[in-house]
C-alpha cells in the first residue's frame, strides 16, 4: 500500500509538472504568449520570466546589432515586453538579454543556425521578402555523402533539387554550385540564406529554370557541419599538396559525383558557380584554375581578385555570365571595385550589382533572388 501511495504522489507530481510547463504555452489558464506580434507598422517581443530584473531585446536591424539592446517592460503574468516599430521587409534575427544571459525566444519557431549559434528570426513581410516564404510547389532537400581521395574521407553536401524531379525520371537539369563563407558549412545557405525558398518561388513563378543547387561544405578540414560531432582534421595548408585543395575537390571531385549521380547536364552551358565571402574567392578560384568548366560565374562579396590573363582565358572559354556583387559599405567592397575594373578593361561583359549595405546574409539573399534567373538562358 505504502509503495501505491509513493507511486500515486509521484505521478501528481509529474502531472503538476507537466502542468507548469505547459502553462508557457496555449494549454494552461494563462492566455498563451506570443512573440513576435506583427500588428500593421508595429512588432511586440514578450517572454515570460518570472524571477528576471531587467529583460532587453536585441536585434540585427539595430543601429548597434551587435551590443545595441532596447529595455523591456514587466507585466501581467510576468511578461515581458516592448513594441517597436517594424523594421523594413526583410529577415532579422534577435535574441532577449535576460539578467545579462543571451536567451533565446521560446515562441519563435523560426529558427536559423549560423556557425554555432542558433537564432530566432523576425521575417518581415513585403516585396523584398516575397520569395523567401515558403511556394505552393517544393523541391527535395538532401545531404549526400561524397568521397574525396583529395581530403581523405567521405565529405557531406547539401542538394536542392526542384519541384518535379522525383516524378520524371528523365529529364536532366543544369546545377548550380553555391558556396558558403568563412564560419559557414553546407547548411549556411540553406539555413540563413533560404535557397530552397527562393528557388522554389522563382521556379514556381517561371522567373528562374529549375535547377540543381550544391552546397559544399568549404572547410577542408571538416568532413561535415560541426553539429555533426565528427572531429576536424588538422592540416598545413603551407604544404603544397593543400595549395587550393577545396577548389580542386570541388571541380574534380564534387562535380564529377553530382553528374553521376543525380540527373545533372554534364556540360559547361549548365553549370554555375557563385559564393560569398570566402566562397567568392573560392567561385574567383574555381574560374582559374577551371575556366572552361563554369559558364555562369558568380562572385558574391568577394575576397579574391583575377589578372588580365586570368580574365583573358574566361573570355576566350566563352563565359555566358560574370555577375559581380557587393554591398557600398562591405569592408571588401573596394575588392569589388577592383574586380570590376579589370573585368571592364579586358572587355568580359559582366553585371556588376551594387546593393546597400555591408557583409550581410540580406544581401547574400538578394543576389541569390537576383542573378539566379539569369542562370542558363
Amino acid at each position: 500500500m505504502k509503495r501505491l501511495l509513493v507511486i500515486a504522489a509521484v505521478a501528481a507530481l509529474s502531472l503538476t509538472a507537466m502542468a507548469q510547463e505547459l502553462n508557457n504555452f496555449s494549454f494552461g489558464r494563462q492566455a498563451p504568449v506570443i512573440s513576435p506580434e506583427i500588428q500593421g507598422d508595429s512588432v511586440t517581443f514578450r517572454l515570460k520570466a518570472d524571477y528576471a530584473t531587467v529583460v532587453k531585446l536585441s536585434g540585427s536591424w539595430m543601429p548597434n546589432p551587435y551590443g545595441g539592446t532596447i529595455d523591456m517592460v514587466r507585466g501581467e503574468n510576468n511578461v515581458w515586453s516592448v513594441k517597436i516599430a517594424l523594421p523594413a521587409p526583410e529577415i532579422y534575427t534577435y535574441n532577449f538579454v535576460v539578467d545579462g544571459v543571451a536567451v533565446n525566444d521560446p515562441q519563435n519557431i523560426y529558427v536559423q543556425r549560423d556557425g554555432t549559434r542558433y537564432l530566432p528570426m523576425l521575417i518581415v513581410p513585403g516585396e523584398r521578402t516575397e520569395n523567401y516564404g515558403e511556394a505552393t510547389q517544393h523541391g527535395t532537400v538532401s545531404h549526400p555523402w561524397y568521397d574525396s581521395k583529395l581530403l581523405g574521407y567521405s565529405r557531406r553536401l547539401t542538394v536542392y533539387t526542384p519541384y518535379g524531379y522525383e516524378a520524371n525520371p528523365k529529364k536532366k537539369y543544369p546545377v548550380l554550385y553555391l558556396l558558403h563563407g568563412a564560419g559557414g558549412d553546407e547548411e549556411a545557405w540553406i539555413s540563413m540564406g533560404r535557397t530552397a525558398q527562393i528557388l522554389d518561388n522563382l521556379i514556381e513563378k517561371g522567373l528562374a529554370e529549375p535547377m540543381i543547387v550544391v552546397m559544399p561544405n568549404g572547410n577542408p578540414g571538416q568532413q561535415a557541419a560541426r553539429t555533426l560531432g565528427i572531429p576536424e582534421k588538422q592540416m598545413n595548408w603551407r604544404a603544397p599538396e593543400f595549395q587550393n585543395v577545396y577548389v580542386r575537390s570541388l571541380c574534380e571531385e564534387i562535380v564529377p559525383f553530382i553528374e553521376k549521380n543525380f540527373r545533372a547536364i554534364a556540360k559547361p552551358a549548365s553549370r554555375a558557380i557563385a559564393g560569398l565571402s570566402m566562397g567568392g574567392g573560392h567561385t574567383i578560384s574555381a574560374s582559374i584554375l577551371y575556366p572552361e568548366m563554369f559558364d555562369y560565374i558568380c562572385p558574391l562579396s568577394a575576397a579574391g581578385q583575377a589578372s588580365a590573363e586570368q580574365i583573358a582565358a574566361l573570355k576566350k572559354a566563352g563565359v555566358k555570365l560574370y555577375f559581380l556583387a557587393c554591398g557600398d559599405a562591405d569592408f571588401l567592397f573596394q575588392g569589388s571595385q577592383q574586380l570590376d575594373k579589370t573585368l571592364t578593361e579586358q572587355g568580359l561583359d559582366h553585371v556588376y550589382f551594387v546593393s546597400d549595405g555591408g557583409h550581410t546574409w540580406s544581401n547574400w539573399r538578394l543576389y541569390l533572388n537576383t542573378f539566379a534567373p539569369k542562370l542558363f538562358k
